[in-house]
């Protein structure tokens, strides 16, 4: 059955991939990109793939960019967009802490409080929320990426209980290291504020880390199966081998010694 998806972060990686497949298989996709040249680009994308898109501009910073987005009714709303800081916990500074936060949670939540309602309403709806691996462990250097996933696991929990007496579904997505260029932009995103001789703790060379990064396509094909299903599993994880190893960190947590 058609259904209308609403997707942030969708002018690149997995948003772009999934919005454009959806709208090939006959659903009814508002793509929301976060400036006026990706809105562009995105149109263009979904032409040169034979789709439909409604693709409007979404800037989590702007209250009226969100105030336009709630305006929409859809049947799932799909909170993807993210944003990736590297630096120490003590050394990254309170300006790009807040904007994680500010981007991932809470200009997401208040997309939530005005589409939300809607559903709530009708009896019937999904909410699907992308985490991360980083929202079930923790990985140095990207601790405040890794807390605005851990908050976003919190408030998707809370709401599937809160949201399930109503008919509103709430799931998780939660990918690892994947292609996208999204990780390769957070391992170099301190360069603009680090200062080796000032810094308390020293930024390690992340670079080994982003080689042999998955497929994205892994990831999207799972979003695009989850999405508009009607029963799946609550939380979503690829790559597959990453579920195991995020066991594994949770039982760390209760053996490790200080």
């Amino acid at each position: 059955m058609s259904q209308k998806i609403l997707i942030t972060g969708a002018s690149s990686g997995f948003g772009r991939g999934a919005a454009i497949e959806l709208a090939r298989l006959g659903h009814t996709v508002v793509a929301a990109a976060e400036t006026w040249p990706q809105v562009r680009t995105l149109r263009e994308d979904a032409k040169t793939a034979g789709v439909s898109l409604d693709v409007i501009k979404l800037n989590l910073l702007d209250p009226i960019d969100i105030a336009h987005a709630g305006s929409f009714d859809p049947d799932v709303l799909v909170l993807n967009a993210g944003v990736m800081e590297g630096g120490s916990v003590v050394d990254i500074p309170m300006q790009r802490v807040r904007e994680s936060f500010d981007i991932n949670v809470f200009g997401h939540l208040e997309l939530v409080q005005a589409i939300v309602p809607k559903m709530v309403a009708r009896k019937s709806g999904k909410i699907v929320w992308t985490s991360s691996m980083g929202g079930i462990l923790v990985v140095p250097f990207l601790g405040i990426y890794c807390a605005t996933k851990h908050a976003i696991e919190a408030i998707a929990g809370s709401m599937k209980a809160e949201l399930e007496p109503h008919g509103v579904k709430v799931a998780t997505v939660n990918p690892g290291v994947f292609g996208t260029g999204f990780n390769d932009t957070g391992a170099e995103s301190y360069v603009q504020w680090y200062d080796e001789k000032a810094a308390v703790v020293p930024m390690p060379d992340f670079s080994g880390s982003l080689v042999g990064q998955a497929d994205p396509q892994e990831r999207i094909d799972a979003m695009v199966e989850i999405i508009p299903a009607d029963k799946h599993l609550y939380r979503t994880m690829r790559p597959i081998a990453t579920i195991e190893a995020a066991k594994k960190w949770q039982e760390t947590e209760w053996t490790q010694d200080v």
